[in-house]
This record gives C-alpha cells, sequence and structure tokens, in this order.
C-alpha cells in the first residue's frame, strides 16, 4: 500500500467518525484545534528534552498520542476543504527535493 492510499483510508476514517459525531466545527474552531494540539505538542516536548517539568501526575511520555491529536485536527481541516493530503504530500517532498538538491552538500 502506496502512502498515499494509505493517508486516503486515515481521511477516510476521520471523516466517518466526523460524520457520527455532529459533524466538521467551523474552519476557525478547527484551526483554534490545530493550535491547542501544536500547544500540547510543545509542552511534551519541552518535557522530554528536560526544559519544563508536566504538571499533571501522568509522568509518562505522550509524544505520539500528541503527533496523532495533531494529525487528526489536520485531517479535519483537509477533508472540511477537500485537499487529498496524499497528493499533496508528494507535491511538497518533490518540492523540497528540487530546492534542496544542492543545500546540504
Amino acid at each position: 500500500m502506496t502512502l498515499e492510499k494509505s493517508i486516503k483510508i486515515l481521511q477516510k476514517e476521520v471523516d466517518i467518525f466526523i460524520a457520527e459525531h455532529g459533524g466538521y466545527w467551523p474552519p476557525l474552531s478547527m484551526l483554534c484545534a490545530i493550535m491547542e494540539e501544536l500547544g500540547e505538542l510543545a509542552r511534551e516536548v519541552n518535557f522530554l528534552e528536560g526544559y519544563k517539568a508536566k504538571k499533571s501526575k501522568n509522568k509518562n511520555s505522550n509524544l505520539g498520542e500528541e503527533l496523532a491529536d495533531l494529525l487528526f485536527s489536520i485531517i479535519c481541516v483537509a477533508n472540511y476543504y477537500q485537499i487529498n493530503l496524499g497528493k499533496e504530500f508528494y507535491r511538497i517532498i518533490n518540492k523540497y527535493k528540487i530546492r534542496n538538491s544542492n543545500r546540504f552538500q
């Protein structure tokens, strides 16, 4: 299975979940959710790198969970605007390959 197909499956699963739970939020609310999840990811990285202790009793790392929360939020926006993230991901990788072809030599 290609990455594009895998992302398409994720997008469909999120779409089904959202449909079963009241529909997509307005775009600005979804953007706020992305920012909230990004903040939680930043807090987790701060904890893992030793810059800031956790406030919660759970001192275990939740980095994977925070990344997945952020991905879910991003997929919601992509679905709302009917964007094929797999296709866009490959387009952006090709852009980086061209732009950075001589950058790190």
